[in-house]
C-alpha cells in the first residue's frame, strides 16, 4: 500500500494505484470524459489536471501513478485554472444544441461546463462541423460534431465487446470517430457506448427525440432474457417504457447490459400486444371479458378430464415465466392429477434429470468466470448464446486464461481460444470420451467410457490439467443434445478429475428456477419432446411460449398442437392464432411482480413498473384465478411475495438446491453411432430466443437480426452445390419438411455439418434440432 496525501486527506492505496483511483476511495471528485473504471486509461481529455506538489506543471489524475508521500490538490488555483482551459478548448468547436440533443439533463459535458466554463466565449471563429454516420438501426451518430473524442467508444469495443468497430480517424483538428470503411456497428453488447458516451455523440436511436431525461421515471427490474438475470433501469413516461439502461451490479452484470436486454422494450409498445381476452368461435376470433374466458377454460378442462382422463391434459411453460407463474401452473396441473407439466421444450434427453429438489445451474459465481485460469465450453455458440458471460470469459482471456472448446464450428467468441475440437454433434459424446481418455491415461486412473486420447484430445487434457482457477461450462447445444445427460456425465467426471467446477450455463432468465419449481414431468408424466412429438395432449395450456418456434421439432409440435382439442394461450402477445381455442393476455415482466434464478442460482425479484395494458392481467394472478374456478386447494394468494414463499420457501439462499450430478445415469453412456451424410447443427439466432426479442423491430434490423434466415454451409458442399455468389439460396430437407434459405459459406464447419437456425418462421416446417439432413441447390 501506498499513503498520499489527497486534499490534505490521507489515503492508502495499492501500489501501481493513479491519484484517480485514490480520489475515488476518498469520495472526492476530480471533473473527468475519457477515464472509465471498467477501461483502459487514455488521458486524452486532460479534464482530469490535478496539481502535485513539485510537478512543474498540472498532471492528469488518470494517468498519474501515486508514489509514497505525494501530495495532492485538486482544488486548488492552479488545478482549477487547468481544469477551466481545458474546459475552454473543449467547447470551442462544441455546438450550442444542448435544447435538441438526447443527452441534455444527463450529459457529463453539460454539467461541467457549468462548474468549470466561462459565461462567454473567447472563440469567434467558425465551428468545426462532423459529418455524421449511419452505423446502424441501434446507434445514432447524426451528431457527432459533439464527440470530444474521449474515446470511450473505442476502447468500449476493443476491450469489453472484443471487436474495434470504432476507431479515430485523421489528425488534429479533423480527427473524428468512425467505422472501417462505412460498416455498421454490429456488436450484441453495442448498446452500451451510448451509455459511456460522455456527451451527446452517441445516442439511442430507438429513443431519439422520444423524451427529455428529466421526464422520465426510473424503477429497478431484471431482464427477462438470458441466464445472467442483468440488472435493468426501465424509464417510463406516460405509463409506456420508452428507454432501459443498466443498473450496476458487479455480482451480476458489472455495469453493461446486451443490447437485446437494451432494446426489446418496444415489443412491450408493439401493435402485437393482446389486451383483452378473446375465443375463436365459428374460425373466428371473438373478444370477450375475463369471466367468460376463464369459464369457458375451467369448463374445457373439467370435460376433457371426465372424458379423457387427468392424463390427457398438460402444460408447458417457457423459461422466461416467473417462479410465481411456473409454480402455479405445475400446481394446477397436478391439481388436475396430471404430471405432464414441463419447461424444458428444446430438451429431447430424457435422461437429464438434476437429482429431486436440485436443479442444474453454472457451478459458481458469474463474476468468478473473469477470474477463471482455465475454461472449457461445451456446446455452446457463447457469444451469441450468453453475451455478458462471453464478456467476462473475454477478460479472464485478456488476463491470460486458456480457454478451450468442443462445439460443432468455429463461431468467433472476439476472444483467443487456445484449443478447439470442431466435430459433428453426433460425435460429440466420443469426442468428450477422448478427452476423458486422455486424461485418465495422464493420471493412471480409469476413464468412465472407452475413448482414445487423440492429439487434440491431449491438447484439451493438459490445459484442463494445468492452472488454478478451472471450469468446464455446458451450453446450450449441448443440453439440446440427444445424449446431453451422458454429455454432462462425462464433463462432470472431467471437471473432477482436473480440479474444475463444472457449469451448465443454462438457456433463460428462469431455467435453474423452473427446476426448483417442479416445473418439469414427475412420475408417469410426458415431457415436453413426448408431448410435442409422438404423445400429444388432449388439452393443452401455453404460457409464454410457441412451440412451433420454441420447440425441439417445428414439424412435429404443429402436428402435436393441432391434434388437441382445446389450447389455451397465455400470452402478452397474439400467439398462436392458428391454433390456439383461447387466448389469455398475460403481463409481460414490466407489468408484473415476480422473480427469477439466474444460472448462478441468485433470485432475485422485481415488480411491474408500468400498469398492464388493456384488460392484460399478471401470469400468477391468472393461473390463481383457474384454480379457483376449478376447486383446486392452496390458490389463496393475495400477492407474488406469497406465491414466491409457497414455491421457494422463506429463505431466499438456494445453494443447497443447486446440482450439476445427473439423477440417473445416462440410458447411453457410449457414444451413438455417427448421422450418415450431411447432419444438421442448430442454432438459436440472438434475437429469436424469445417472444419480447422477436417482436423488437430494432433488434430485427440489425445484421444479427436479418441474417438469421440464413443455412451455414461447409467448403466442401459449397463446392459441391456449385454455388458461387452472396445471392445463393438452398432447399434444406428433413423429416418430410422443406425450407429455402440463403445460403454462406462456413469453411470452419465439418465436411458433413450443415448450421440451420431455429427458432424462426422460415425453418419452422423442418424436424429436429439434430439428425440427418438434405441440401440441394434451390
Amino acid at each position: 500500500m501506498v499513503e498520499i496525501e489527497l486534499d490534505g486527506q490521507k489515503v492508502e492505496v495499492p501500489e501501481g494505484s493513479m491519484v484517480m483511483h485514490a480520489a475515488e476511495k476518498a469520495g472526492t471528485y476530480i471533473p473527468h470524459f475519457c477515464y472509465h473504471k471498467k477501461l483502459s486509461i487514455a488521458a486524452n481529455c486532460r479534464m482530469c489536471l490535478v496539481d502535485v506538489e513539485k510537478a512543474p506543471k498540472p498532471l492528469p489524475a488518470c494517468a498519474t501513478p501515486v508514489t509514497q508521500g505525494m501530495i495532492v490538490r485538486t482544488k486548488s488555483d492552479k488545478a482549477i485554472k487547468a481544469q477551466q482551459g481545458v474546459m475552454e478548448f473543449l467547447l470551442i468547436n462544441h455546438p450550442l444544441d444542448c435544447p435538441i440533443c438526447d443527452q441534455g439533463g444527463e450529459c457529463q459535458l453539460q454539467d461541467l461546463a457549468v462548474g468549470y466554463g466561462a459565461g462567454k466565449s473567447r472563440y469567434s471563429e467558425e465551428k468545426r462541423v462532423v459529418f455524421h454516420k449511419n452505423v446502424g438501426p441501434l446507434i445514432s451518430m447524426e451528431e457527432m460534431s459533439r464527440c470530444i473524442h474521449c474515446t470511450r467508444c473505442v476502447r468500449f469495443g476493443q476491450e469489453i465487446a472484443g471487436q474495434m468497430e470504432l476507431g479515430m480517424a485523421h489528425r488534429g483538428e479533423h480527427s473524428e470517430i468512425q467505422t472501417f470503411v462505412g460498416r455498421t456497428v454490429d456488436s450484441e453488447l453495442s448498446g452500451n457506448m451510448i451509455d459511456i458516451c460522455p456527451v451527446g455523440a452517441l445516442t439511442s436511436k430507438p429513443f431519439r427525440y422520444s423524451a427529455r431525461t428529466w421526464e422520465l421515471s426510473r424503477r429497478k427490474s431484471v431482464s427477462p432474457h438470458d441466464s445472467t438475470g442483468a440488472n435493468l433501469v426501465v424509464q417510463v413516461k406516460n405509463n409506456e417504457v420508452l428507454r432501459v439502461v443498466p443498473l450496476e451490479n458487479e455480482a451480476v452484470n458489472e455495469c453493461w447490459i446486451a443490447d437485446r436486454d437494451r432494446f426489446s422494450y418496444e415489443a412491450l409498445n408493439s401493435d402485437e400486444r393482446l389486451t383483452t381476452p378473446m375465443l375463436k368461435q365459428g374460425g373466428e376470433w371473438k373478444p370477450v371479458d375475463w369471466t367468460t374466458a376463464l369459464e369457458y377454460v375451467a369448463n374445457g378442462l373439467k370435460q376433457i378430464k371426465t372424458e379423457k382422463g387427468a392424463a390427457s391434459i398438460a402444460a408447458l411453460g417457457s423459461e422466461h415465466s416467473t417462479v410465481e407463474e411456473l409454480h402455479l401452473l405445475a400446481k394446477l396441473v397436478r391439481g388436475l392429477g396430471s404430471e405432464n407439466i414441463d419447461t424444458r421444450l428444446r430438451v429431447v434427453d430424457p435422461a437429464l434429470r438434476a437429482a429431486d429438489g436440485k436443479a442444474f445451474w453454472l457451478g459458481s459465481s458469474i463474476a468468478a468466470l473473469s477470474q477463471l485460469d482455465r475454461a472449457f465450453i461445451v456446446g455452446s455458440f457463447l457469444r451469441k448464446d450468453h453475451p455478458l458471460f462471453a464478456q467476462r470469459l473475454r477478460q479472464a482471456a485478456r488476463q491470460g486464461a486458456q480457454i478451450v472448446a468442443l462445439g460443432g464450428v468455429e463461431d468467433d467468441w472476439l476472444m483467443r481460444v487456445a484449443s478447439r475440437i470442431t466435430a459433428a454433434p453426433s460425435t460429440w459424446v466420443q469426442e468428450l470420451a477422448n478427452i476423458a481418455a486422455a486424461i485418465a491415461t495422464t493420471k493412471g486412473v480409469n476413464a468412465p467410457v472407452q475413448g482414445e486420447a487423440t492429439d487434440a484430445a491431449k491438447r484439451i487434457a493438459e490445459t484442463l490439467l494445468s492452472g488454478e482457477r478451472k471450469a468446464v461450462l455446458v451450453g446450450n447445444a449441448a443440453i439440446q443434445h440427444p445424449q446431453a445427460a451422458t454429455l454432462l456425465s462425462l464433463a462432470n467426471w472431467i471437471a473432477e478429475q482436473t480440479g474444475a467446477s463444472v457449469g451448465v450455463l443454462s438457456a433463460a432468465a428462469n431455467t435453474v428456477g423452473a427446476q426448483l419449481v417442479h416445473a418439469q414431468p414427475g412420475q408417469g408424466g410426458r415431457t415436453a419432446a413426448q408431448l410435442l412429438n409422438d404423445q400429444p395432449a388432449k388439452a393443452l395450456l401455453l404460457l409464454n411460449t410457441d412451440p412451433v418456434l420454441d420447440g425441439a421439432n417445428a414439424a412435429a409440435a404443429r402436428k402435436a398442437i393441432h391434434a388437441a382439442e382445446m389450447v389455451v394461450v397465455l400470452s402478452p402477445f397474439k400467439s398462436g392464432l392458428d391454433y390456439a381455442d383461447v387466448l389469455l393476455p398475460t403481463a409481460p415482466f414490466t407489468e408484473t411482480s415476480g422473480s427469477f434464478v439466474n444460472a448462478e442460482g441468485r433470485l432475485q425479484s422485481f415488480v411491474g413498473v408500468v400498469k398492464a395494458r388493456g384488460e392484460t392481467r399478471p401470469g400468477w394472478k391468472i393461473l390463481r384465478v383457474l384454480g379457483n374456478l376449478l376447486g383446486l386447494s392452496g390458490f389463496e394468494f393475495d400477492s407474488s411475495e406469497q406465491v414466491r414463499t409457497a414455491a421457494l420457501g422463506s429463505t431466499l439462499d438456494l445453494g443447497e438446491r443447486l446440482s450439476n450430478a445427473v439423477a440417473s445415469q445416462a440410458s447411453s453412456a457410449a457414444a451413438a453411432a455417427p448421422v450418415q451424410g450431411l447432419e444438421r447443427l442448430t442454432a438459436v439466432p440472438i434475437y429469436a430466443t424469445d417472444a419480447l426479442v422477436r417482436r423488437a423491430s430494432s433488434l430485427q434490423l440489425t445484421r444479427d437480426g436479418r441474417d438469421g434466415a440464413v443455412a451455414f454451409l461447409p467448403q466442401a458442399l459449397w463446392n459441391a452445390l456449385g454455388l458461387a455468389d452472396k445471392a445463393a439460396q438452398v432447399r434444406v430437407s428433413q423429416d418430410g419438411g422443406e425450407a429455402v434459405l440463403a445460403a454462406q459459406l462456413d469453411a470452419s464447419l465439418p465436411a458433413t455439418v450443415v448450421r440451420i437456425p431455429a427458432g424462426i418462421p422460415e425453418t419452422a416446417a423442418l424436424g429436429a434440432l439434430t439428425g440427418a439432413i438434405a441440401v440441394t441447390k434451390a
